[in-house]
């Protein structure tokens, strides 16, 4: 099926072009889809096709864990065991550009959890349009930076919405697009398996994580 691109209202997003995009990503398809961070890929969880596809287009190992988002606190501890502290955390910094590393429960896909330390990279997105999918899908979605590879001295190049548009095109199978974009830049990555919480990559809202957990 060809690449469709679907527009979405950053306040409200079209009833009828989410229960289309749900229904594509159930059909195991890789969307490139804006969140408070920044564009990302993502594809349904636990789907091995869309998830081996979207590894593909990133070029990334079986060895690297994935992140994906939820849309509440109670929808987290569902797929990894939150403690009480590390709950009392997240609920003060949900919604937001943070990723919470976690211990995975039963319920996460090992297709989606570390291979070896068996955690889950979890968020809660401060964007209408991710958390309209996941409201419509009823499950959480896989969300991967979308990145791309330079040869310039940093890894990666982030580019402006309509140059990123462009570069993935024909490499999803879904473009979700919005009249307005709040990029806040890269999660702050908070390690959170023990109560010795660890900042593990520092990013967006960096002092409202480093208050809390100090």
């Amino acid at each position: 099926m060809k690449t469709e691109i679907y527009e979405l209202h950053s306040k409200n997003p079209e009833v009828r072009e989410l229960n289309i995009i749900v229904n594509r990503l159930r059909n195991s398809e890789v969307m490139l889809y804006p969140t408070d961070t920044g564009f990302t890929l993502g594809c349904q969880l636990g789907n091995k096709a869309a998830i081996e596809k979207l590894r593909w287009i990133r070029k990334l190992s079986d060895k690297k864990s994935l992140t994906f988002l939820c849309n509440n606190l109670s929808n987290i501890s569902e797929y990894a065991n939150v403690s009480n502290l590390a709950y009392r955390t997240i609920r003060r910094l949900i919604p937001g550009p943070y990723t919470f590393i976690l211990p995975a429960t039963k319920l996460l896909p090992r297709l989606a959890m570390h291979p070896t330390r068996k955690t889950a990279g979890i968020r809660v997105p401060d964007c209408n349009i991710s958390q309209s999918i996941i409201s419509v899908m009823e499950e959480p979605i896989i969300s991967i930076s979308a990145k791309i590879d330079t040869e310039s001295e940093e890894d990666y190049l982030y580019l402006e919405p309509d140059d990123i548009i462009e570069k993935f095109y024909n490499l999803v199978d879904i473009v979700v697009a919005s009249d307005n974009y709040n990029f806040k830049g890269e999660s702050t990555v908070i390690d959170m398996v023990s109560d010795n919480f660890k900042i593990m990559r520092e990013g967006a809202n960096l002092d409202e994580v480093v208050s809390l957990i100090d």
